[in-house]
C-alpha cells in the first residue's frame, strides 16, 4: 500500500529541489524532537487526563525518533558504541535483545530523563543509576559523531521540564506524577512491548494483602519475618516498585532493621527500562521520606528475572559494569521470600506484530519435566506463560525453604491445561493459600463480577501464598478462599483491605485434591461409567468414530464475510499481496551469503496482509496461492449467524482446518455435526446441531461429532463400516461416524432393534442438552469429553434430541413468533429494513428484554422472556442476534463486515427481521423441550 502521510515536527523541511526526505523522515536534530516532546508536557501535575494527552502527542514522536537514532547508529563510531551497549544489554537482560529494542530503550531514556533530572534534583538522578549512566554515555557518543545534533542544546528543553513539574514538591506528588506518567505514555509509546511483557498496575490493596500475608506465612511456618536478618526478600518483576515502596511503608520492617534491609536484604529486578527508572526513584523517595536520609537503592537490577539464572558463570560486561555487578551478587544469595505481580503473557496475538515471547530454555526444561510431565492436556502452551514460569522460577530459586506469594492469572486454579501444575505445586510447597479473587471478563458469567485490575482485566485472577517448610510432615496443606459472587472491582478491593492478610480470612475451606489434579469444581467419578463420546485412541469402544475442531483462519476478517461479493474481492487481494511477498522474500534469499528473517523483509501492515504461522511457512517454501472462487462456502461462525468462509484445505489462507474436509468436503456434501463445548473453557457446557462448516468459536473450541465422514475414492485405504456405498458422482465415499459398536450396544442394552445410528444421533442430542446431566456432571464437562448415559427409556431423548435439532437446523424456515412490528413517524425509507446495530429497550430506567429496537424505523415488542431461558455458547440465542447481527469494522484490517449484505445477496430485505422473529419462536420452543427432558438414573456401569 502506499506509505501513509507524513506529519510535520517543528523544523522538518523537505529537500529544495525534489520535496522529498533521503532519509525515512527529515535530517531533524534529537535536540529539536526533545524540544516538540515538551512543547506538550502537562500544564497539572499528577493530572491522569493531561498526561494522557501529552503521552498521546509523545507516541508518533517516540516512534519517529526511533527511526532517526536507527539511522543515526549506522555512523562507524556510534556504530562501535551501540554494539558494545547492545552486547551489555544482552549480558544483563538475555541474549535475545535485539537491535530494535536497544534502540526503544534509547529513545525511552532521551524522552524521560528531563523528568527524572527535574524530580530528583539535587540527587542527580543521571549520575546515582548505573543504568542511566550507562544510556547516557552510550548516547553521548552517538550524538557526539551524529551531524544531525550538532545544533541544538538541550536548555530549553530541560527548563520546559522544571516549568511543568514545578509544583512537585512532597514525595508523594513526584511518585504520582511518575506513576500517571508510566501508566499512559508507555501504554500509548510502546505497545507491544507493553503486551508481551503483560503489564499491568498492582492495586496498593492487593499489594498489602500479599506483604502482609508473606510475613504472617513466614510467622506461621518458618518461625520468621520480613524483617528477620538474613531473610533476603524480592521482587523479580518490580514493574513501578510498587511492592518494594509498600514494604517500606508498611512497618513490617522495624526501623532499627530498616537501613540493614534496605542496603542488603530487599532486592528488585526490572526488565522495562521506564519501569526501572521509576523504581528506582520510587523505593528511594520512599525511604527519603521515612527516614530524611537519601541513599540510591543498590538492590535493583536491570535484568530478566528468567534469562539471569539460564547462565551459571558470572557477567563481565565492559557496557553496564556496575549493573552487572549486582546481577552477579543477586545470583549467589539465598532469596527466601518473593514478593510480586508476575507479567502475563502466552504469546503474541497477530503474527504481524513480530512480537513472540521469548524462550528460557533451561527454565522452561523444569516446566516440561514437572507442570507438563504430569499434566494430561494435549495442548501445554499455556503452561510457558509467563506467570507459570515465575510460579516454577520462584520455587527453584527459594530451594527447601521460603515464602512465594503473588497475584496471578487463576486459571491455573482449574484449567485442565495446568493440572501437573496442580499436582507439583502439591508435591513443591508444604502449605498453599489460593484467595481466588475471580473476574473471568470472558465466561459470560456475572457472578464472576469485576477485574481486580479495573477494565483492562479480563482474566481471573488469585493470591497464591505458598510455603515450602523443610520440617513439615505429610501431604501439602490446601487452603482455598473465595471472594464471593457479582462483586466489582471496588468491591473487591474494599474486602481486601478489610481481609488485611491471610490472618483475616477465618473459612479456609481445606482441599484434597483428587487423583486427577482437581483442587476445585472436582469431577463425579461416577461419570467414568458411562460410554465415550469419543475417543481418538484405536480401539476404543465409543459412539463415534471420529470428530473434529471448528476452522480456525487467523484472519477472521479476510476469509468471512456476510457478502459473498466483498468476500471474493478481500480474497483476491490478500492473495495478490501474499504472492507479491512470498516472491519478494524469495528475491531476497537468492544471496547465499544471507538469511533474512521473513519478517525483515515482508510487508507486515495488517492493511495490506494478515500473517500468521501457517501462512510464514508457506512464504518461506515460496508456495504460490491462486484465488478459487469454489473455495467459498457457508459457515455457521457463531450461533444463528452464517458467514461466506474461503475454506482453505490446504491451510494456505485458514490456520488449521483439523478433520473438517472430511466432514464437508465440498459444498455438494451435506452433513449434520453437533458442535459442544471443547475442554477446558470457562463458560458453561453448550451444544449445538449444525449442517455447514463450524467456526472454531461457534462453541468455544468447539469439537464437533459429525453423522457422517467423507473419503476420497482414490485415497480411501478401507473404511471402518461394512455399509460404505459405490462412491457419488463427485469421487467420495460416505461413512457412517456412528460405530458399529455403539449401535449393537443401543440395540443389545433396549432390546430394540428399530434404533438406528440416526436414532442413537439424536439421542445423544437429547442426552447433552438435559439439565440434569449438566447440572450434575458441570465439573466433568468442563474437563473432559462428554460420556453418555443409557436413559431408562431412550425414545424419551431421541425423539425430543430429533425436534430441537430440526428447529435448530432449519432455523432459517422456523415459524416466526407473533411479534408486534412497530414503524416510526419518520416515514418509509430504503433502509429501514437495513440494521446498523440492535438494541433492547428501556422501561423504567431498565433494560426491557421484551423489546428490541430495530433501527430508526421498526422496533419489536412482545418478546416472552422464557425466550432467553435458551442459552447456547454463553448467552441466549436472542442476544447471539443482536450481538452478531450489526456492521463491524475489523481495527486492523478495516474490513467491513455488514450483515445487510447476506439479506440483500438472498434477495429477502426482511431477511433479519424474520430471523429475530424465527429465533424467538425456536428459543421459546427449545426451551419447552428442553425443560420437558426426564431426569437421569443414577450412574451404572453399561
Amino acid at each position: 500500500p502506499p506509505p501513509p502521510p507524513k506529519t510535520s515536527l517543528p523544523g522538518e523541511s523537505p529537500d529544495d529541489q525534489t520535496g522529498q526526505t533521503s532519509l525515512p523522515f527529515p535530517p531533524l536534530p534529537i535536540g529539536k524532537i526533545r524540544d516538540a516532546v515538551y512543547s506538550v508536557i502537562p500544564r497539572k501535575l499528577g493530572d491522569r487526563e493531561y498526561w494522557s494527552e501529552w503521552a498521546e502527542s509523545v507516541a508518533p514522536i517516540a516512534g519517529r525518533l526511533i527511526t532517526r537514532v536507527g539511522e543515526l547508529i549506522k555512523q562507524p563510531e556510534a556504530r562501535t558504541a551501540f554494539d558494545e551497549f547492545v552486547t551489555g544489554l544482552r549480558d544483563n537482560i538475555n541474549p535475545y535483545v535485539s537491535e530494535d529494542e536497544a534502540v526503544e530503550m534509547l529513545v525511552q531514556h532521551i524522552i524521560t530523563r528531563p523528568v527524572f533530572d527535574t524530580l530528583f534534583g539535587e540527587y542527580d538522578f543521571v549520575k546515582n543509576n548505573p543504568v542511566a549512566k550507562s544510556m547516557q554515555s552510550a548516547l553521548d557518543i552517538i550524538d557526539q559523531h551524529s551531524i544531525a545534533i550538532e545544533t541544538e542544546s538541550l536548555e530549553k528543553f530541560y527548563s520546559n521540564v522544571s516549568a511543568r513539574l514545578k509544583f512537585a514538591q512532597t514525595d508523594k506528588e513526584k511518585q504520582e506524577a511518575i506513576r500517571n506518567l508510566y501508566d499512559t505514555f508507555f501504554q500509548k509509546a510502546f505497545p507491544l512491548m507493553a503486551e508481551r511483557l503483560g503489564i499491568a498496575y498492582t492495586p496498593v490493596p492487593v499489594v498489602d494483602f500479599i506483604l502482609q500475608s508473606a510475613n504472617e506465612a513466614m510467622k506461621r511456618h518458618l518461625k520468621s519475618s520480613l524483617t528477620s536478618k538474613d531473610v533476603h526478600i524480592i521482587d523479580p518483576f518490580t514493574g513501578t516498585g510498587t511492592f518494594i515502596t509498600r514494604l517500606l511503608q508498611s512497618g513490617l520492617i522495624a526501623n532499627a532493621d530498616l537501613p540493614r534491609k534496605y542496603a542488603h536484604e530487599i532486592h528488585a529486578n526490572e526488565i522495562v527500562l521506564l519501569a526501572y527508572y521509576i523504581a528506582a526513584f520510587n523505593i528511594e523517595t520512599s525511604y527519603h521520606a521515612i527516614t530524611g536520609d537519601y541513599r540510591p537503592f543498590e538492590k535493583i537490577v536491570f535484568t530478566d528475572s528468567f534469562q539471569m539464572h539460564e547462565k551459571r558463570d558470572m557477567i563481565e560486561a565492559v557496557v553496564l559494569p556496575e549493573n552487572s555487578e549486582r546481577v552477579n551478587r543477586q545470583k549467589q544469595l539465598p532469596i527466601r521470600v518473593f514478593i510480586s505481580n508476575p507479567p502475563y503473557s502466552a504469546g503474541q496475538k497477530s503474527e504481524n506484530d513480530d512480537n513472540k515471547n521469548i524462550k528460557y530454555p533451561n527454565l522452561d526444561e523444569k516446566i516440561r519435566k514437572t507442570y507438563a510431565e504430569l499434566g494430561t492436556a494435549a495442548l501445554k502452551r499455556n503452561l510457558y506463560d509467563s506467570y507459570v514460569r515465575a510460579i516454577r522460577h520462584a520455587s527453584n530459586r527459594i530451594g527447601d525453604k521460603g515464602v512465594v506469594a503473588f497475584i496471578t492469572n487463576a486459571s491455573f486454579i482449574d484449567s485442565n491445561t495446568t493440572d501437573g501444575l496442580r499436582k507439583t505445586l502439591m508435591k513443591e510447597f508444604s502449605h498453599f493459600y489460593v484467595f481466588n479473587l475471580r473476574g473471568n471478563i470472558r465466561a459470560f458469567d456475572k457472578s464472576e463480577g469485576g477485574g481486580i485490575f479495573g477494565q483492562k482485566s479480563m482474566v481471573p485472577t488469585a493470591i497464591s501464598i505458598m510455603v515450602k517448610n523443610p520440617d513439615h510432615k505429610g501431604e501439602c496443606e490446601l487452603r482455598y478462599y473465595d471472594i464471593g459472587e457479582s462483586l466489582s472491582t471496588e468491591e473487591k478491593l474494599s474486602r481486601i483491605t478489610k481481609l488485611g492478610s491471610i490472618a483475616g480470612i477465618e473459612k479456609w475451606q481445606p482441599i484434597t485434591p483428587n487423583t486427577e489434579g482437581d483442587w476445585i469444581n472436582q469431577r463425579d467419578p461416577a461419570f467414568d461409567s458411562y460410554i465415550p463420546l469419543g475417543d481418538k485412541r484405536k480401539g476404543s469402544d465409543t459412539i463415534f468414530n471420529t470428530y473434529s475442531l471448528g476452522v480456525a483462519t487467523s484472519r477472521d476478517a479476510w476469509v468471512y464475510n456476510s457478502s459473498h461479493k466483498r468476500l471474493t474481492k478481500n480474497m483476491q487481494k490478500l492473495t495478490e499481496n501474499y504472492n507479491a511477498e512470498r516472491k519478494k522474500y524469495a528475491e531476497a534469499c537468492e544471496d547465499k551469503t544471507t538469511s533474512p528473517r521473513l519478517e525483515d523483509v515482508v510487508n507486515n501492515n495488517s492493511l495490506y496482509i494478515n500473517w500468521s504461522r501457517a501462512l510464514k511457512k508457506e512464504a518461506r517454501n515460496n508456495r504460490e496461492h491462486k484465488f478459487n472462487a469454489d473455495k467459498i462456502v457457508q459457515s455457521m461462525y457463531r450461533p444463528f449467524t452464517k458467514e461466506w468462509l474461503y475454506f482453505d484445505p490446504t491451510r494456505a489462507f485458514n490456520e488449521e482446518v483439523y478433520q473438517i474436509p472430511r466432514l464437508f468436503p465440498t459444498p455438494n456434501h451435506n452433513n449434520i455435526v453437533i458442535s459442544i463445548s471443547g475442554r477446558g473453557e470457562t463458560t458453561p457446557f453448550s451444544v449445538l446441531a449444525i449442517n455447514s462448516v463450524p467456526n472454531y468459536h461457534l462453541i468455544p473450541s468447539g469439537q464437533c461429532f459429525p453423522l457422517y465422514y467423507y473419503e476420497k475414492a482414490d485415497t480411501a485405504k478401507g473404511t471402518l463400516v461394512k455399509e460404505t456405498t459405490a462412491p457419488d458422482q463427485h469421487g467420495y465415499i460416505r461413512h457412517d461416524a456412528i460405530t458399529d459398536w455403539a449401535l449393537k450396544h443401543f440395540r443389545d442394552h433396549y432390546k430394540d432393534n428399530a434404533i438406528s445410528k440416526d436414532d442413537i444421533f439424536w439421542y445423544v442430542y437429547g442426552i447433552l442438552h438435559s439439565e440434569d446431566y449438566r447440572t450434575r456432571f458441570a465439573a466433568n464437562l468442563k474437563k473432559v469429553l462428554p460420556r453418555v448415559p443409557l436413559a431408562d427409556d431412550f425414545w424419551a431423548f431421541s425423539k425430543p434430541g430429533r425436534t430441537l435439532g430440526d428447529f435448530h437446523l432449519n432455523y432459517e424456515t422456523a415459524e416466526a413468533f407473533d411479534l408486534k412490528l412497530e414503524e416510526s413517524d419518520l416515514g418509509l425509507s430504503d433502509d429501514r429494513y437495513k440494521v446498523k446495530k440492535m438494541m433492547f429497550g428501556v422501561k423504567d430506567k431498565q433494560k426491557d428484554k421484551t423489546t428490541i429496537i430495530y433501527n430508526d424505523y421498526l422496533t419489536l415488542r412482545g418478546i416472552p422472556l422464557e425466550a432467553y431461558n435458551y442459552i447456547v455458547n454463553g448467552k441466549s440465542a436472542i442476544e447471539w442476534l443482536i450481538d452478531r447481527y450489526q456492521i463491524r469494522v475489523d481495527k486492523a484490517s478495516q474490513i467491513e463486515n455488514d450483515p445487510n449484505h447476506w439479506a440483500a445477496e438472498k434477495g429477502d430485505p426482511h431477511y433479519i427481521i424474520n430471523l429475530i422473529k424465527r429465533i424467538v419462536h425456536i428459543s421459546v420452543e427449545s426451551a419447552r423441550i428442553i425443560k420437558s427432558l426426564p431426569d437421569l438414573p443414577p450412574p451404572k456401569s453399561s
